[in-house]
């Protein structure tokens, strides 16, 4: 019987120290969470092993993270997928329809998602700004060059091809003019001003002819004249010739007859007429929206995706060392308390510590056993 009561003993008594053993050395993982000392005396084994490793952990975390979790040939491989680029797609697809649909302005949405207040002045004056700044930049580059340098060929042509009828054109004018009242007036005041400038020769031809007369005489003239073939033909010579000097100028000679702030003023003021994005600002986007709203959810949105998914698959090793992943992980790491680790550990392994703790038990025992078995044969 005492054999037996030994044996038990011995079995309960390995059984608590193995229980206990494993029950502290798990608890030990994590306590004492700061360092103990007796005056200069570090208490060994403080802090726990997982405070004391703290900042290794850490650090070795953030390398297992880039090396073998988070990889650019992981992450191409889930970009790239199927399923994740429908996905895409089709939340894109969402939001875009969401807001393509909205009562809202764009001029509001913009103000609303990126604190833009009068975006439309905004890119008013941006425009203005890119305008001048091109206009300058123009000037200072072009200045030595002609303005048949300059000028498009096609406009060039288009001049050319128009000097006939604007040699006719002002022909018949000037043909009306004449005819009129009003030109007979002109012609007679002209003739009248011209004897005055000849003195007394002026006035006895005044006398003799009188101006009525002298004035019908001039002006079938002036109209055989204006109608004449030749006439024709010089007056488009001499445009022909005008426009040559004119298209030999340089830059720098009409420069000064140019005005910066009219040309600025007229462009933008031509692109805020003319281009509708600009009145589109200040629209509802229900109201102009849907004649492009198919083209942008089906062909737009997925070419989009693709472009961006090919692009980013491509870059991933860079991206992901211009993030710095590892030191990411590792700040957040040792920024998380002990406390916070230990509870979030336990609260994830705690069946499994307690099945280590009653294993230390039964091992504990079975030693025990073993050697009340030793102690009662040597006995």
């Amino acid at each position: 019987m005492q054999t037996i009561i030994l044996i038990g003993f011995m079995v309960a008594i390995g059984a608590v120290i193995g229980g206990l053993t494993n029950s502290l050395a798990i608890k030990m993982l994590f306590r004492p969470y700061k360092e103990m000392k007796i005056g200069s005396w570090r208490v060994p084994f403080t802090p726990g092993l997982i405070p004391k490793r703290h900042d290794e952990l850490a650090s070795q975390l953030g390398k297992m993270v880039v090396d073998y979790l988070v990889t650019a040939e992981g992450l191409g491989k889930k970009l790239k997928s199927t399923h994740f680029t429908k996905g895409m797609i089709s939340w894109l697809q969402i939001e875009v329809r969401n807001m393509l649909t909205s009562n809202k302005s764009a001029a509001l949405l913009i103000e609303q998602h990126f604190g833009m207040k009068n975006s439309k002045q905004l890119l008013l004056t941006k425009t203005e700004e890119i305008v001048r700044n091109g206009y300058k930049q123009f000037l200072n580059v072009n200045k030595e060059a002609t303005l048949e340098q300059l000028l498009p060929e096609s406009l060039q042509k288009n001049v050319e091809a128009h000097l006939p009828n604007v040699t006719t054109y002002i022909l018949e004018r000037g043909h009306a003019f004449l005819q009129s009242p009003e030109g007979k007036e002109k012609v007679s005041i002209m003739v009248d001003r011209f004897l005055l400038t000849k003195g007394t020769l002026g006035n006895m031809v005044s006398m003799f002819l009188g101006n009525e007369r002298l004035v019908d005489k001039v002006q079938p003239e002036l109209v055989k004249f204006l109608k004449d073939q030749g006439t024709n033909e010089l007056l488009h010579n001499l445009l022909q010739h005008e426009w040559e000097k004119v298209k030999q100028k340089k830059l720098t000679d009409v420069e000064s007859y140019l005005n910066e702030e009219e040309i600025v003023s007229c462009i933008v003021r031509t692109a805020d007429t003319n281009i509708p994005f600009y009145e589109w600002l200040e629209q509802p986007m229900s109201e102009w929206s849907s004649i492009y709203q198919n083209n942008i959810e089906n062909n737009l949105i997925p070419k989009f995706v693709n472009v961006l998914v090919d692009l980013l698959s491509n870059h991933l090793d860079v991206l992901l060392e211009k993030f710095h992943l590892d030191d990411i992980v590792r700040e957040q790491v040792q920024a998380f308390s002990v406390e916070r680790l230990e509870e979030l550990v336990l609260s994830i392994s705690k069946r499994e510590f307690k099945m280590i703790t009653y294993l230390g038990a039964v091992l504990g025992g079975i030693i025990g056993l073993i050697q009340g078995f030793i102690v009662t044969m040597i006995g």
